[in-house]
């Protein structure tokens, strides 16, 4: 069994003229909803063996609150410019490329990248993953390859005005 979890970066901030977008930093209120998101996972003992981030600052700032709070290894996420700078096919590659002794695989990623990429698994799709949303897929394989022929399950989708 391969479980994805896919999680968009928490609220940024636009606030700051002539930051370069990977620079944008999180808000509070941002960071707030982050952790429903965590305590969601705390509940659900939500557990995971690889974390891949965007190296955009949201988005990694996004992966260190929640490995903080599942108990992962902060300094053990790993961060992939194609999951800024790249099309869903590209973290595709990432995805099916992960070691096979890796069974769960969070990613923290953008959108509308993130929604596509989803929406690929999950039917029926959704219009949007908000900031801090993220959507558990699982895969009855042992390989991360073999997913493409593999039916996915939609285990959840949690956005945090859902858990408040």
């Amino acid at each position: 069994m391969k479980i994805l979890y896919l999680v968009r970066h928490a609220k940024s901030s636009w606030e700051e003229p002539g930051i370069k977008d990977i620079d944008r930093p999180l808000i509070e209120k941002g960071i707030e909803k982050t952790q429903r998101i965590i305590e969601y996972f705390q509940k659900n003992k939500i557990s995971v063996d690889l974390m891949i981030s965007s190296p955009a600052v949201r988005a990694f700032e996004t992966a260190k609150l929640i490995a903080r709070g599942i108990d992962y290894p902060v300094k053990n996420i790993k961060q992939d410019n194609k999951i800024y700078n790249g099309y869903y096919d590209r973290i595709l590659d990432i995805i099916y490329s992960t070691p096979n002794e890796v069974n769960s695989l969070m990613i923290f990623g953008h959108n509308p990248t993130i929604t596509h990429l989803a929406n690929l698994f999950l039917y029926p799709g959704i219009d949007m993953l908000p900031t801090s949303g993220a959507a558990c897929i699982s895969f009855d394989t042992d390989k991360w390859e073999n997913i493409p022929g593999t039916e996915p399950k939609k285990e959840f989708i949690i956005f945090p005005k859902m858990l408040k």
